[in-house]
């Protein structure tokens, strides 16, 4: 017996359509490996269709006030909290995350977020108006940039689809976002919940693949391209938008490095840091991936480390107990086992270093010590529920190690030495220093690296101000 599968449709100008030329893909639920959708694999004419319907709404959308533009982030927020268990239920199928997980750790951030956004509208800064030339009054006007192109990621659909259209509608930009080609399903049924809410064409959805996010950044329609993704896509879109000069806002990869010292609480410091390491899969740009301890400490906390890799469960959505589901698509499954698979002879797998079960992409939570700054892992983005764990004997070297990649988006430390722990977040390049944590988000701050790890903020009024332009007015007073 064969199972009909869902069929996804974009959403342009207010309405549900196949791709102009019919063209699909199925859309895989990788906790099981088998389709249970369809999608638009969408082409040059329905970016254009999308772009049109997001140029025609922009003028009115842009002249509401704050207040109305509020008004309807709220009423998002609160819709999407009505209807949270489908909201989480689409999720889970889309990416095979756990259900009480992502109805508790996603769904509430989403929702405030959004609801941050809202209150932002109405709090653009700007600086008083003045004499700055006499006879001559200048004031400074925040404008949003027009039509912005985005494409999320398949880490967090959800979400990532809330940090891209929030800010973008909240400073009074219309949108079109294009989901991962893997999961577009959250993002359909957030634009069939949006649907009432906004005028149509302010916000569009488009599905497909890298050929269409690519059209959609090539198209000479938006002033502006935002994507969240690997290092090589965000390369190709700065490139792509450099032709036309659009702005380019781009939140790419991580490798974030947790620094331990002699004086951190063992067990707490390698329960926490298990636990920011593997959930989601690891699947996350500021997941606890690179342990450098302090040599005095090593052996002790690699075991306490490997124990909670131990005791950390993966497996199906409706297992309660479970910390993580599967890897998001086969391609992604063999990235990880290949990490493993090419470990130098001086490493060692304290724990994990395999595949679990026969149906679904799901990999055991691994952790690899004995390893040097040189080696691949170290170095490149696994992107999967694997820590490697470094020593280190003094601060100038755990610096050494920590800043010695080329991503910059997140790191922490762990001491309780206050001088030290400034010290640390001092000359860590990373955009966000932790201590004695790993990994919480709040709305209100700032999300975003440095070197390859991209550049522009999501969240906070920094995020807010990335989808604005300023404008200088000065008017004679003799006139």
């Amino acid at each position: 017996m064969t199972t009909e599968l869902r069929r996804l449709r974009n959403y342009i100008g207010g309405e549900f359509k196949d791709a102009a030329d019919g063209r699909t893909t199925e859309v895989v639920n990788p906790a099981t490996g088998e389709a249970y959708a369809t999608a638009p694999l969408s082409g040059q004419a329905d970016v254009d269709a999308a772009m049109a319907a997001a140029a025609a709404a922009f003028p009115a959308w842009r002249d509401t006030t704050p207040s109305e533009r509020q008004k309807a982030l709220l009423k998002i927020a609160d819709a999407f909290e009505a209807r949270a268990e489908e909201l989480v239920a689409t999720e889970s199928e889309n990416t095979g995350k756990p259900l009480g997980l992502t109805a508790s750790e996603e769904l509430p951030p989403m929702v405030d977020q959004i609801r941050f956004f809202a209150g932002a509208a109405r709090l653009l800064e700007g600086r008083s108006a003045g004499e700055y030339m006499e006879g001559m009054t200048s004031i400074v006007r925040r404008e949003p940039v027009g039509v912005c192109a985005q494409v999320a990621p398949w880490n967090y659909p959800m979400m990532m689809a809330v940090w891209k259209f929030a800010p973008a509608i909240a400073a009074g930009n219309t949108v079109v976002l294009k989901p991962s080609d893997t999961t577009p399903a959250s993002t359909i049924l957030m634009a069939e919940i949006i649907d009432s809410v906004l005028p149509k064409g302010v916000f569009n959805v488009v599905c497909g693949d890298r050929e269409t996010g690519k059209a959609m950044v090539e198209h000479s329609t938006p002033a502006m391209a935002s994507i969240t993704g690997s290092v090589r896509a965000g390369m190709q879109v700065a490139e792509s938008a450099a032709k036309d000069v659009k702005r380019v806002h781009l939140e790419l990869g991580g490798k974030a490095p947790v620094v331990v010292f002699e004086d951190a609480d063992i067990a707490k410091a390698a329960e926490d840091i298990a636990v920011a390491g593997f959930f989601n899969a690891g699947q996350d740009c500021t997941a606890a991936t690179r342990v450098i301890v302090h040599e005095s400490i090593h052996d002790e906390f690699v075991a306490a480390l490997a124990k909670n890799a131990a005791d950390t469960k993966t497996g199906q959505p409706d297992d309660e107990d479970v910390l993580y589901g599967p890897l998001n698509n086969p391609n992604q499954l063999k990235q990880v086992a290949g990490f493993i698979e090419r470990l130098p002879a001086h490493a060692k797998v304290e724990a994990g270093g395999h595949q679990v079960g026969e149906k679904g992409y799901f990999y055991a939570p691994t952790v690899v010590s004995g390893l040097q700054q040189d080696d691949e892992i170290i170095q490149n983005e696994v992107f999967g529920p694997v820590i490697t764990v470094q020593s280190f004997t003094d601060e100038a070297q755990a610096l050494e190690y920590a800043n010695g990649v080329e991503f910059a988006l997140a790191s922490s430390v762990w001491t309780k030495n206050h001088g030290r722990a400034m010290r640390m977040s001092k000359n860590l390049d990373f955009g966000c220093v932790w201590i004695n944590t790993h990994i919480p988000l709040v709305a209100e701050m700032p999300h975003g690296g440095y070197k390859k790890s991209g550049y522009g903020k999501d969240l906070s009024a920094y995020g807010f101000e990335d989808y604005t332009r300023i404008k200088h007015v000065m008017t004679s007073l003799d006139g």
